[in-house]
């Protein structure tokens, strides 16, 4: 396959960015793949340059909610399966997950819920990781490497956040959500940016808009690329794109050359 360009983006709206310049962006960029989060466009939405722009295959997972979640992947060469859901029945999804298979790795795009909302919501978030955890484990014992991205709704550490005490009782900064994400990583899963970057302050993904974060960089890293521990040694550089524009969220990616 050689080298790959992966990018990934929560675009706090599909329909939002493109007016705002993506599909120029998406030919300047030129990725192998690029996985979106937080699409919030239903396919019947789209426009005809959205749904199949020039030298891309294009899958999209809607909810039938209009204006909520949704997650959708772009991709250069057409995946040997695409699926929209990992098993977890009785377990309402929500839209949030596609899977798609490639030679040499399994890649995951996913838009983890947010717990703001209320007790329940940080229920459904925690039970959501649970299952994902669960998933790609067993896809790990079946001797797959993966590849996993989106946006995860959750600093890692101290260093992932600009205000890190003011946020301790903040849902995406508990206790609890931080410990899942070191959980998950002592299953075999890599941060790939702190991977290449381990000490690196001020790298963030996410601003809050209201109150003018960005121009301040007063911000969160929530957004991750993960490569199972048996990919790291195709894995060639990882990355933030902060000064890319139209949402609230920035792009991030990988450098991947896999056999």
């Amino acid at each position: 396959m050689g080298k790959r360009k992966l990018l990934s983006w929560n675009v706090n709206g599909i329909r939002s960015v493109k007016n705002k310049g993506f599909l120029e962006w998406l030919s300047k960029e030129s990725p192998d793949i690029l996985c979106l989060q937080e699409t919030k466009a239903s396919v019947d939405q789209l426009d005809p340059d959205l749904k199949s722009p020039p030298g891309y295959h294009t899958y999209w997972n809607s909810p039938e909610r209009k204006g909520y979640a949704g997650v959708a992947l772009f991709s250069r060469e057409v995946p040997q399966s695409v699926r929209y859901d990992f098993p977890a029945p009785g377990f309402d999804l929500e839209k949030r997950v596609i899977v798609a298979e490639y030679p040499g790795f399994i890649l995951l795009n996913v838009y983890f819920p947010n717990g703001k909302q209320s007790e329940e919501r940080l229920k459904y978030k925690m039970d959501f990781y649970e299952l994902f955890l669960n998933y790609v484990d067993s896809l790990r014992a079946a001797g797959r490497r993966l590849v996993i991205c989106g946006d995860v709704n959750t600093a890692h550490r101290e260093i992932d956040l600009a205000r890190p005490k003011e946020n301790s009782k903040v849902s995406g900064f508990l206790p609890e959500e931080r410990a899942w994400i070191d959980k998950f990583i002592s299953h075999g899963y890599v941060d790939t940016f702190r991977h290449f970057y381990p000490d690196e302050p001020n790298q963030y993904t996410w601003w809050d808009l209201k109150s003018g974060a960005r121009a301040r960089n007063v911000g969160w890293r929530i957004d991750y690329f993960f490569v199972s521990e048996d990919l790291l040694p195709a894995l060639r550089d990882a990355f933030i794109m902060p000064d890319v524009m139209g949402s609230d969220h920035c792009p991030i990616g990988i450098i991947l050359e896999t056999d």
